[in-house]
């Protein structure tokens, strides 16, 4: 009797063992057959009954990165101060602003604090190429310090509180050959748009004994990220000798004619007799353009053209900053406005009245005082990219011109104004 009780009890133990994995193995088919729909699929399934705790993350974690990078990060820390030092001053000297002699770091550390990747998207735009976005947060504990010098003073800038919020878009260029990448392109990504906070303060001083360097030093810093590294701007980093980089570089598109007409009720910076006032204007802070001064005059009529080249319509725009010159002091700023490339009509001669802005940041804006009107005729001329070979160059020195005219299409010797694309880089000459 005892031996058919347990025999019992044994074949019932193995019926629901059976029964439980039988149901387990149709609940992990239904959750992967759910794990393989969209979110459009789920939204057809479901209705207007989807539940909110279903989410579609676009980025993959990586906890295990984030340790090792905090274990690297005095290597890399080094590594970094160093390469930003070389990199960056410069740029810096190329972007310094009107009034500032030079911009140098005095002091230069990351500090100890890693940075984070929140997460890692993977994609594939084109073949060949594997192009990965990296959510990159970073609160650190940097000792940033900025010698400024100015035509009156010199003062210590130091960086408090840094904190950079961006998308990183790196692309892996590959190759048959070890180490099967020939280049690397690194770039911010402008949507959603980079933010770097950080506040300003002068080390042993004030930064109201220079009125205005805090806006210039910010304008500064975010012409250098957008001009640089914001997309399509990138850093092409070639991994090994004689690699081709030419098809992931920015290249020109087309070009800009800009007629600056005039200014209408512009801000008066003087206390005695009017501002004596000219435009700066670019696509490019690398590539600025400026009028002649007209003096003691706020209603100024300048009637000069100039041509900007432009290399992405959609994301790039004209700056137009009016200044007050200035023979004792830095000249100073009247206004700016910005003009997207994306607004203009190809090939149409437009003439647009623009409302001058104390910042372009609207979230600093405080004087809401009108600064006047600037009057520009913008006549755009964006060709399907068509380079073509400057004539008796050799190979070392070949040159890629824009065409001056859009719509001449016989190869002859041509020249980009001031400027000529070579060998990857714009040069003078």
């Amino acid at each position: 009797m005892g031996f058919i009780l347990g025999v019992a009890l044994i074949a019932g133990w193995a019926s629901a063992m059976a029964r439980r994995a039988h149901k387990r193995s149709a609940k992990a088919a239904d959750v992967n057959v759910l794990g393989s729909l969209s979110r459009e699929d789920l939204k057809k399934i479901c209705g207007e009954n989807l539940p909110q705790w279903i989410s579609f993350p676009e980025y993959d974690q990586v906890k295990w990165l984030n340790r090792q990078l905090s274990k690297l990060w005095p290597f890399v820390e080094e590594a970094a101060t160093m390469v930003i030092r070389d990199s960056v001053e410069p740029i810096l000297d190329v972007y310094r602003p009107v009034g500032i002699s030079s911009l140098k770091f005095s002091k230069l550390s990351l500090g100890t604090v890693p940075p984070k990747i929140e997460g890692i998207r993977v994609q594939s735009f084109q073949k060949g190429q594997i192009t990965m976005d990296i959510d990159f947060k970073w609160g650190g504990d940097p000792n940033i310090v900025l010698a400024v010098e100015t035509l009156v003073a010199s003062l210590p800038i130091q960086f408090k509180n840094l904190q950079v919020f961006t998308i990183i878009r790196v692309v892996f260029q590959l190759s048959d050959e070890i180490p099967c990448i020939s280049a690397v392109v690194i770039a911010l990504l402008a949507e959603p748009k980079p933010r770097i906070d950080y506040i300003l303060k002068a080390v042993g001083g004030s930064l109201t004994a220079m009125p205005g360097l805090s806006d210039m030093i910010d304008d500064t810093v975010a012409s250098l990220i957008t001009d640089m590294l914001q997309w399509p701007h990138r850093i092409v980093v070639p991994l090994g000798v004689d690699v081709d980089i030419s098809d992931l570089e920015l290249k020109p598109h087309g070009k800009v004619t800009v007629t600056v007409v005039r200014g209408e009720s512009l801000k008066n910076k003087e206390f005695i007799g009017k501002s004596d006032p000219y435009v700066v204007l670019f696509i490019r802070p690398m590539f600025k353009e400026r009028t002649r001064v007209i003096d003691d005059n706020l209603n100024p009529e300048w009637n000069e053209t100039f041509e900007l080249i432009a290399e992405d319509k959609e994301t790039q725009h004209i700056i137009l900053e009016v200044f007050d010159e200035d023979s004792l002091k830095q000249d100073k700023r009247l206004g700016i406005v910005k003009l997207p490339l994306s607004d203009l009509e190809v090939e149409t001669v437009q003439e647009i009245n623009l409302q001058l802005l104390s910042s372009l940041d609207t979230t600093k804006v405080k004087d809401k005082k009108d600064r006047g009107v600037l009057t520009v005729r913008v006549s755009p001329c964006m060709p399907s990219p068509r380079p073509v070979l400057r004539f008796g160059a050799s190979e070392n020195s070949m040159e890629l011109c824009i065409r001056r005219c859009c719509t001449t299409s016989t190869p002859r010797r041509r020249r980009c104004g001031r400027w000529s694309w070579r060998r990857g880089r714009w040069r003078s000459g």
